[in-house]
């Protein structure tokens, strides 16, 4: 069992994070103390995981509470699961397209100017001597 400090640790999620997540129905069932502190466990430590893939690679607060209930729901809702998961893919592999043009301009542009500061810089050099 981890207390909500631990989880921040292990996963760099804020508590203020941790509890959002359970308010939008992310995570569920994180068990309590007598106290009322939240205990978690190796599994909900495994949900955070891909919680956090899902929304780092841009699939929305919503979608992702829908898919973390489907998977609640069990075995019945793998097909639905699976056609979601397929859809977030294509739409990650579109987005690394986007960005792999995004990447070849902006290395383009860093050996553009490279060597325009080379040239003025050598210019420079050749000002000094004289």
């Amino acid at each position: 069992m981890y207390s909500i400090r631990d989880v921040s640790r292990k996963t760099g999620l804020t508590a203020h994070t941790l509890r959002y997540y359970e308010k939008e129905g992310l995570l569920c069932g994180v068990e309590r103390t007598g106290g009322g502190f939240r205990q978690y466990t190796d599994d909900d430590l495994e949900s955070l995981g891909l919680i956090c893939c899902l929304k780092n690679t841009g699939m929305s607060v919503q979608d992702i509470a829908r898919f973390m209930e489907l998977t609640r729901q069990g075995d019945q809702t793998l097909r639905e699961r699976v056609e979601m998961l397929r859809r977030h893919r294509e739409d990650v592999i579109a987005r690394i397209g986007e960005m792999q043009k995004y990447l070849e301009k902006v290395t383009w542009k860093v050996n553009f100017f490279s060597g325009k500061l080379e040239a003025y810089e050598a210019g420079l050099q050749d000002a000094g001597k004289k």
